[in-house]
């Protein structure tokens, strides 16, 4: 359905209040959710230790040790990841207009894992940031091959051919990591990987991820003008005189740094970029220069509580990050699935 000036100039206008709003209250929930990571696991500690720990650090004493050397940095950890994988997300729904959209559904996900399969059986460096540098190539050459294939279809990057390119090659890579993993015997070491966690993260694993999402984000923001106005559609965004490619281009890039940098710490956390999104929008509505932000707020809050939860059903064993996201996940992408009205 064609968009009016008036459809254009409402979708541009300033962000109200209510944006601001959820902005500060989602920033106060995830302080607070931080806050509760670091003090609940396998073992309890109690609020009062966990501010001795920070105004007054004994190197002496386990409990200030296993805040500052594992629950803060673990914490740190999923809040980035989880602002990652949601930004990733919003940016696959705007580029491709498609509300099923998220990282795996071009391959980006499935060829950081493949790589990663690859680096663990020929390179096996034990460096994370060789592991990074060969997530971020397995993310870009699982893109580039979607692309490829849909520039062959007359429909050129047309959602369908995108979603279908996608699902055919991410099944292919993940075979393939399977099989990789399978006859050179490095099955255990990439389990963690496929099943999704953040048990072992460290300070290092924060400094590898800080600049990667920070750089992912801004180019996200640089570009979240035209994502808006590419979300009333082609034509409209055509005659706006919006450079299409270059957006989807730029778009393509931030979400290989920001799933390339989350999936090489974390391994395949599934629908945090497809759930996110959605539930952002139907608060904000679709003006991505605050859905973009508020995106990686909500991202970071679930992914917290999901580690949480991860630590809680089952302590002191811990339950895969990524089946509690799909306990969430699945019923939604479900209900997006037989939804028959219009995307955005």
């Amino acid at each position: 359905m064609a968009r009016t000036a008036a459809d254009i100039n409402e979708s541009l206008q300033p962000v109200h209040l209510k944006s601001i709003k959820w902005g500060l209250i989602g920033l106060l929930f995830v302080f607070l959710c931080l806050l509760a990571s670091i003090g609940l696991g396998a073992i309890w500690i109690s609020p009062s230790v966990v501010w001795d720990s920070f105004v007054s650090f004994q190197a002496g004493q386990i409990e200030h040790q296993l805040i500052r050397e594992v629950r803060i940095p673990r914490a740190l950890a999923a809040a980035l990841i989880g602002a990652a994988l949601a930004v990733a997300g919003t940016i696959m729904q705007g580029i491709t207009r498609n509300p099923l959209a998220d990282p795996s559904i071009i391959g980006i996900t499935h060829g950081a894992g493949l790589a990663i399969a690859i680096s663990l059986t020929f390179v096996s460096s034990g460096s994370y940031w060789i592991l990074l540098i060969w997530s971020f190539a397995g993310s870009a050459a699982g893109a580039m091959l979607v692309l490829s294939f849909s520039m062959i279809s007359k429909e050129r990057i047309s959602p369908v051919t995108l979603t279908l390119a996608g699902a055919a090659l991410s099944t292919l890579f993940s075979a393939l990591s399977t099989g990789i993993a399978l006859y050179f015997q490095v099955a255990q070491d990439l389990s963690f990987w496929f099943a999704g966690g953040l048990s072992g993260t460290k300070w290092q694993h924060v400094f590898i991820l800080l600049p990667a999402v920070i750089i992912g984000i801004l180019l996200s923001l640089w570009i979240s003008r035209s994502l808006t106005i590419l979300a009333l559609g082609e034509e409209v965004a055509a005659g706006l005189g919006q450079s299409q490619q270059k957006v989807r281009w730029i778009g393509l890039i931030a979400v290989i740094l920001l799933s390339g940098a989350a999936v090489s710490i974390a391994g395949a956390i599934g629908f945090i970029g497809l759930v996110v999104p959605h539930i952002v929008r139907m608060l904000i509505g679709s003006d991505y220069r605050w859905l973009i932000p508020l995106s990686a707020i909500a991202g970071a809050l679930l992914l917290v509580l999901a580690d949480i939860g991860a630590r809680m059903i089952n302590p002191p064993f811990e339950t895969p990050v990524s089946a509690v996201t799909a306990l969430i996940g699945v019923p939604f992408f479900l209900y997006l699935s037989r939804r028959k009205r219009g995307y955005m």
